[in-house]
């Protein structure tokens, strides 16, 4: 018999994660990613741009409300920020570069919190951002496609932390 969401039986539970959104402007990306952000217990996401953007039409349709369930704020200075955040976050750029690493292999410290960033619809992580990193790591990939989805790659890249993070 299929569960309704009153009678799931998930623990709820919140995990040290930010998910850090680099010019994540789409509207149903950003409803989406309310969603997992639930769905994974993330602590909080920070977007950096426009609040108007966030809050659209658009997104609260594909988030099914879970905006008011997940922290948020939106900053103008990603730079600042994340400095700021870098005294006591790890930060983990999910992006394919020269020097990323699997995250199928990646073994994840959780002796301070994470702070997941995912970028831009078209252009990824910047190397701006990138350079603040302590880690970057991508998903591998089989096909002939390098990219996917940034709402899919994140599902993956937090499926597996918070796997890993319950099993440390």
């Amino acid at each position: 018999m299929q569960l309704t969401h009153d009678s799931t039986v998930f623990k709820k539970q919140k995990f040290p994660i930010i998910v850090l959104c680099e010019n994540v402007t789409n509207a149903p990306n950003i409803g989406s990613l309310f969603r997992i952000c639930d769905a994974f217990g993330i602590q909080e996401i920070v977007f950096n741009g426009d609040e108007s953007t966030i809050l659209s039409r658009k997104m609260k349709k594909t988030s099914r409300a879970t905006e008011k369930y997940v922290p948020y704020k939106v900053i103008s200075d990603l730079e600042t920020y994340l400095l700021e955040i870098k005294q006591e976050h790890q930060l983990i750029a999910l992006e394919i570069t020269n020097n990323s690493s699997s995250i199928q292999k990646h073994k994840f410290d959780f002796s301070q919190p994470i702070a997941l960033i995912i970028g831009d619809e078209n252009f990824g992580v910047s190397e701006n951002t990138l350079k603040h990193c302590n880690k970057v790591i991508h998903i591998d990939m089989f096909g002939e496609n390098s990219s996917m989805n940034v709402v899919q790659a994140a599902n993956i890249a937090l499926y597996e932390i918070t796997k890993q993070y319950q099993s440390h």
